[in-house]
């Protein structure tokens, strides 16, 4: 699933592709991909609204469109959006919408159809978002704030801090040397800094890296990302740092991959 990194990624893009470009027309082969109003009113709405800015919350991404509307796209967890004229082929073989722009075309490509399309009011989508925790990277250690619960389950808790997902929970606790399955409540005050450190460092890379791209994501060019080759944790087979073998064990549905050795519980 496209985690704060990979959605950063994906908006800085489209801010250099699609930025005060106006929506002509949608197409879709699926019109359950629109979760927010009916497809047939999204389509008549969208026509003819300009897209004002573009930005990030969380693992949202917001087109500010004109006439005070919003456009919320949530990739989930096989989705990625491209520019372009994309044939289906390859990894974007899942093309189940189109929004043709009075320049180019804007697609999204999602295997699972598992990705979430609305059309907002836009006072009522910043009202939604609020609920959402804090953005990882525009905070200090303060406002670090980490609820009781299993360790990795409380940092992809979107409603603690907004973001982060399978993948970098892993990896922020590898570069901790902290258990995924520790309680939150039982951390020191160093192990939290250390999280919060890591957080930072490791989002900050991943940013810098273009994202991971180990299955379905690809940024609006269709490229992959490179953090995948600097990950030390998720689904390695051993421990970057010691070579002892990754142990991989479910939490609250998720699958978490550690190193037993280094973070010892």
């Amino acid at each position: 699933m496209p985690e704060l990194p990979e959605v950063e990624t994906t908006v800085q893009g489209l801010r250099n592709k699609v930025l005060n470009r106006t929506f002509v027309d949608v197409w879709t082969d699926w019109e359950k991909q629109i979760k927010k109003p009916s497809f047939s009113i999204f389509k008549r709405t969208i026509k003819g609204k300009k897209i004002n800015n573009i930005w990030r919350r969380g693992k949202n991404i917001v087109f500010d469109l004109s006439d005070d509307y919003s456009l919320l796209i949530h990739q989930k967890m096989t989705g990625h959006l491209l520019y372009g004229n994309w044939k289906k082929e390859k990894v974007n073989e899942y093309i189940h919408l189109k929004f043709f722009l009075d320049k180019g075309v804007l697609v999204l490509s999602d295997l699972r159809k598992f990705a979430k399309v609305e059309l907002w009011k836009t006072k009522d989508l910043l009202k939604y978002l609020d609920s959402l925790g804090p953005e990882p990277l525009e905070i200090n250690f303060k406002e670090f704030k980490l609820k009781k619960g299993k360790i990795k389950q409380v940092l992809m808790n979107q409603n603690v801090i907004a973001g982060i997902g399978n993948i970098y929970s892993d990896e922020i606790l590898w570069e901790s040397k902290i258990n995924p399955f520790k309680d939150a409540s039982q951390l020191t005050d160093k192990e939290l800094k250390l999280i919060f450190n890591n957080t930072k460092k490791v989002l900050k890379k991943a940013v810098r890296l273009k994202g991971t791209s180990i299955s379905d994501y690809r940024d609006v060019q269709g490229e992959k990302g490179f953090f995948g080759k600097e990950r030390k944790a998720y689904q390695r087979d051993k421990c970057q740092r010691c070579n002892f073998p990754i142990s991989r064990e479910k939490i609250g549905g998720r699958t978490a991959s550690f190193c037993p050795k280094c973070q010892k519980i």
